[in-house]
């Protein structure tokens, strides 16, 4: 007997079309067979069972359309939500310690921040303007950092990045850190968020 995840996925993905403006896809999802779980792409050694794309296409099948949104999930109602970067948003992606360190330290600063996904591989990802990833290396630089002595992964065009409540695997769901709002609808440029982003990284690998 097969069973599938849900989490009210269908519905979260259209509001993140209607109220945000975000472009999203299905991707993979979730199954138990017989009591062990598995991802629907059928690879054993999936890296991120349930919550990546199926199809090499996936910038085509991305839309903000709350129509079509509807009817791929009514297609795949336990399909992961998956978002393109570079277009509404692009994202910092940081390790978990580190993402908190700088929220924490952003927020003392009164920093405006946009929203931010908490994932269950023990990464935070800060959502800024589109365009703001291509930029980042040259901040770091400026800043005195080697972009590469970072564990700061700069996620824009050509990446994509799972949405809550989407579940991966058996580590558990995508989450919000910090809740898209009315109040943070316009994101932040990514040059205000990677002096505090980058201490806490610089920190986390220091210890």
């Amino acid at each position: 007997m097969t069973q599938q995840y849900g989490d009210g996925l269908p519905d979260a993905a259209v509001r993140y079309a209607e109220e945000r403006h975000w472009d999203v896809f299905p991707g993979a999802w979730l199954e138990v067979s017989d009591g062990v779980q598995t991802c629907s792409c059928r690879e054993p050694s999936c890296a991120a069972p349930g919550a990546h794309a199926l199809d090499e296409n996936w910038p085509a099948l991305a839309t903000g359309s709350a129509t079509a949104v509807r009817r791929m999930w009514s297609e795949r109602p336990t399909a992961s939500i998956l978002l393109p970067a570079g277009r509404a948003f692009d994202v910092l992606d940081v390790p978990e310690t580190a993402g908190f360190l700088a929220l924490a330290r952003m927020e003392r600063m009164q920093v405006t921040l946009g929203p931010v996904t908490r994932v269950p591989t023990g990464r935070l990802q800060f959502f800024v303007l589109p365009g703001g990833a291509a930029k980042v290396p040259g901040m770091l630089r400026k800043l005195g950092w080697a972009p590469t002595a970072l564990d700061l992964a700069p996620l824009g065009e050509g990446a994509y990045v799972a949405a809550p409540p989407t579940r991966l695997g058996g580590r558990g769901l995508v989450q919000w850190a910090r809740r898209p709002t009315a109040a943070n609808r316009w994101l932040p440029d990514a040059k205000e968020l990677v002096a505090a982003v980058a201490y806490a990284c610089g920190r986390e690998g220091a210890l």
